[in-house]
């Protein structure tokens, strides 16, 4: 049996259980009945796995169902400030701005320290800006890591990798790192023309396999509607994901707020966000599948995060009212952890509580 897998459950119609949610009905949320129908008829007479939603505490966050933590337990880290040279149409850097600024090792250093004393520590991300090769320049950074691990070893330490070889997986690896996540793209014209890189997708897919002779847990990204909000590569990022074994796998959507004005994302239908969730849970059973952070939000996110909960996925980040109580009505268990979807990997994640 599954893991992850509950009790078997005699399933209601979930069509009509999601327009019976109130959190649904008061902002007149509509469902595509048909795909609500193959959704459930994926999970028919199966055991229904437990659900975890996530509310990491580098984010303010409330909902009518389940509260933030309000204590930065797992910062995020940009070692390049906001800056990054390729500045991708989907992102425009914008996406660093949130993250602490440790433009040098020291600064990295010190600010960890200081965070260890002040306010029970659980971990970090460490990323950064790409340069045009879409590398991330972190070895000057390494031997503070590797001391920070050394001197705090509970510390649990996730690095965005970009593009790499095997040889520098290993350095990572050696420096400490215990998770590592990496954006998968699956076409070469999202590549040239989204992110403006004269890569190929050969390197993507050696990116994963190169991370997969380390013990870091591997956790790839497939960012949905990449393509200027088209669905173009996912399936063949998928397909190469598969074929690596990898710790889980993150879903996000493509927001289209941050494109340039000449250069606009369409908004991804939730319908073929939903059927994308589905054929991601069915080509990795036996893996955690989440969705991440990135997605639209307002009504487009509320109905994203009820097919997440009908497809079977596993965790949702920072969860839409109504999620909770459809994950309860189609009698998935649920429960919740203040840290990143993708320190959930193995079917377990290490207990990182909000600490008054």
């Amino acid at each position: 049996m599954d893991a992850f897998a509950g009790e078997v459950k005699t399933l209601r119609n979930w069509y009509a259980i999601a327009n019976e949610i109130e959190n649904y009905s008061d902002v007149d949320a509509e469902f595509d009945p048909a795909l609500v129908g193959r959704l459930q008829h994926a999970a028919d007479g199966k055991p229904l796995r437990p659900i975890r939603m996530h509310t990491p505490t580098f984010r303010e966050f409330t909902s009518d169902e389940i509260k933030g933590c309000g204590k930065n337990s797992f910062p995020a880290f940009s070692i390049t400030g906001p800056a990054c040279a390729l500045n991708c149409d989907h992102c425009q850097a914008k996406i660093l701005e949130p993250m602490i600024p440790a433009t040098n090792p020291e600064e990295l250093d010190r600010r960890v320290r200081d965070m260890v004393m002040l306010q029970d520590l659980k971990g970090f991300l460490v990323s950064g800006g790409s340069n045009k090769r879409n590398e991330v320049p972190y070895d000057r950074y390494y031997p503070v890591i590797e001391k920070l691990k050394r001197d705090f070893p509970y510390l649990q330490i996730a690095m965005h990798s970009a593009l790499m070889g095997e040889a520098k997986a290993k350095t990572m690896e050696a420096a400490g790192v215990d998770v590592v996540m990496t954006d998968v793209i699956g076409h070469q014209d999202t590549i040239r023309d989204v992110y403006h890189l004269d890569r190929s997708i050969d390197d993507y897919e050696e990116t994963l396999r190169a991370l997969r002779t380390t013990k870091m847990s591997v956790v790839p990204h497939i960012i949905i509607g990449l393509h200027y909000g088209r669905m173009l590569g996912e399936t063949n990022a998928l397909e190469m994901i598969a074929r690596h074994n990898v710790d889980s796998l993150v879903l996000v959507v493509v927001m289209p707020f941050y494109a340039p004005k000449d250069r606009p994302f369409a908004i991804v239908d939730t319908s073929e966000i939903g059927d994308f969730f589905l054929a991601a849970r069915r080509k990795l059973p036996d893996r955690r599948v989440q969705l991440g952070c990135a997605r639209p939000a307002g009504l487009h996110k509320v109905v994203t995060d009820a097919y997440a909960v009908m497809a079977g996925l596993d965790g949702i980040a920072f969860p839409a009212d109504g999620a909770v109580a459809m994950a309860r009505a189609i009698g998935r268990p649920v429960d919740q952890q203040h840290a990143c979807c993708s320190m959930a990997v193995d079917g377990a994640q290490a207990e990182m509580p909000c600490v008054a």
